[in-house]
């Protein structure tokens, strides 16, 4: 589908009775969620990487308190700290996406996955496997992804993740895999500021950003730099509720996150020479053009601010 066509379609459906079930219902005919085993091991990959980074800046999953920005579908991240071995997961979302067919889809196809989530989290893969198992029977008789957790997994939407109720101090990680792009410059301040509030002091915040034109991966004809040749008001046209893009370039979040106050002890931020030649050879607008080439290129970054302990503190 050509990438216009897509924002127009999507645009209509977030204005008129019924969209948002019409746009999950094609999303399972003819996008992302139609291949669910090829996406589900995509984000298991991505839980995998999160893992390994929260471990060696020493947060592991196992015993953590953790608070995810951005449920989806599915919660394929909370499920995967459960069988980790987490204290609590808190997953909240803006709008309530999950769907129930999903999550017992999801709680299955994690016991492909029980192997490396044992060696992620230093556990033995049979505890992991038993935990699996009871997850997908429990899920089967009920839609309480609480009770089928042990009271591990909570699920709250609609919710505001730069509002919580969460007690101050409270929490070891702050994360979010593929959301921050989506979310208005405003909100993302707000939702730093309520993760330093929320966080144990030396707690961490882990944001997975893919910075990039969302819109290429259904239309081929483009890279993921092309929404950098418009215009805020020319890119309206094509922003929506269902596919919102910020266009925020990756070191914006890293410098907003520090301006929070977080020490930042991670940063995957890597100008790639396919991506140079890529914006080289487009016109990107005036707005763009006081941003160095090899920042604006990049569509993905990995990040981890910690929140200074009181020792640390100035």
């Amino acid at each position: 589908m050509h990438w216009r066509a897509k924002g127009v379609l999507q645009k209509v459906l977030g204005h008129v009775p019924g969209g948002e079930h019409a746009h999950y219902v094609l999303q399972r005919r003819f996008g992302g969620l139609r291949g669910f085993t090829r996406e589900f091991d995509i984000k298991m990959d991505d839980w995998r990487l999160m893992a390994g980074h929260l471990r060696e800046a020493g947060v592991p999953i196992k015993g953590a308190r953790l608070f995810e920005i951005g449920s989806g579908w599915y919660p394929t991240f909370p499920f995967a700290c459960y069988l980790g071995g987490a204290r609590q997961v808190i997953t909240v979302d803006l709008n309530r996406h999950i769907k129930l067919d999903l999550v017992r889809e999801c709680a299955a196809n994690l016991g492909r996955h029980t192997a490396l989530i044992a060696e992620a989290c230093g556990l033995a893969e049979d505890d992991v496997r038993r935990r699996q198992q009871q997850l997908v029977e429990r899920l089967q008789r009920s839609d309480d992804v609480t009770a089928a957790t042990d009271g591990v997994v909570i699920y709250e939407a609609p919710a505001d993740a730069s509002r919580t109720t969460i007690p101050a101090h409270e929490l070891d990680c702050v994360f979010s895999n593929s959301v921050l792009e989506h979310v208005i410059p405003e909100a993302v301040d707000g939702i730093f500021r309520e993760a330093m509030r929320i966080l144990a002091p030396g707690g961490i915040m882990f944001h997975s950003v893919n910075c990039g034109d969302h819109y290429a991966y259904v239309d081929g004809k483009i890279n993921q730099l092309n929404y950098l040749k418009y215009s805020d008001r020319e890119w309206r046209r094509w922003d929506n509720d269902f596919l919102y893009q910020n266009r925020m370039r990756a070191y914006e979040f890293v410098d907003r996150a520090t301006a929070v106050g977080f020490d930042i002890v991670l940063n995957t931020e890597c100008p790639r020479e396919k991506r140079l030649a890529e914006l080289a050879a487009m016109q990107v607008h005036p707005q763009f053009a006081h941003i160095p080439p090899e920042r604006l290129c990049v569509t993905s970054i990995d990040f981890i601010g910690r929140k200074r302990s009181a020792e640390a503190s100035p």
